[in-house]
């Protein structure tokens, strides 16, 4: 059994649901040597999420932010922790709805989704900048 552990910097991006595996796979040449095994996505933020969802029509994905945007709202009354401007609270809420982490299988080299499954990174700031993840494969590998 295998463990390799590393973190990659995901480019900033605006608002909204990012489909992010081609960018995962890219900065993963290791994942290649894995014939069977697990990775576990780690985002290292509080104010964006990780998500398994539809990857193939981007409607999905402005309908998901517009869903998010309702289910929490921005400058409700109630809310405390607002210095760091209006989409910040709701932003957490949003993150803590969804989670920080993802565990996927491995299979033959490859993450094993579903034939319409693709990884999102959620951002949930209007501007959140660029994000971490740490990304943990282990398993059985082909060598």
């Amino acid at each position: 059994m295998n463990w390799i552990q590393k973190e990659i910097t995901l480019k900033p991006r605006n608002r909204g649901f990012h489909l992010i595996t081609g960018e995962l796979e890219a900065a993963l040449p290791e994942l290649a040597d894995i014939e069977t095994g697990l990775a576990h996505l780690h985002l290292k933020h509080t104010s964006a999420s990780l998500s398994l969802n539809e990857n193939a029509d981007p409607d999905v994905r402005r309908d998901l932010e517009s869903l998010f945007n309702h289910l929490v709202p921005e400058r409700e009354p109630y809310y405390v922790h607002t210095l760091e401007g209006p989409d910040d609270m709701p932003a957490h809420g949003k993150s803590a709805l969804l989670g920080a982490s993802l565990t996927l299988p491995i299979t033959g080299g490859r993450f094993n989704l579903g034939t319409w499954q693709g990884v999102y990174l959620c951002e949930h700031r209007n501007r959140g900048g660029a994000r971490q993840i740490v990304v943990t494969l282990q398993g059985k590998t082909s060598r």
